[in-house]
């Protein structure tokens, strides 16, 4: 199973949006300042997320949720 993730920084509010095959692995990296565009202070959240059987279909709707990045669709996404 491959998940498409928005995490959320708990203290300077940005985003960051990805895929793994292995969630909770991937959130300690972040959280461990193992990953460069998530090594700022603050602790990083799942906001957001969705499973795919496939990692292509993953990567396709990351991309797609990256083009919504800060515009309405994306806010929309988030809120749920």
């Amino acid at each position: 199973m491959y998940t498409v993730y928005v995490l959320q920084n708990t203290l300077t509010g940005k985003h960051y949006i990805g895929s793994t095959g292995n969630i909770d692995r991937r959130i300690k990296e972040h959280n461990r300042g193992q990953t460069l565009s998530t090594r700022r202070a603050g602790v990083w959240v799942i906001i957001y997320q969705e499973e795919y059987n496939a990692s292509i279909d993953a990567k396709r709707r990351e991309r797609i949720i990256k083009s919504y990045k800060g515009g309405n669709a994306f806010k929309i996404l988030v809120r749920r």
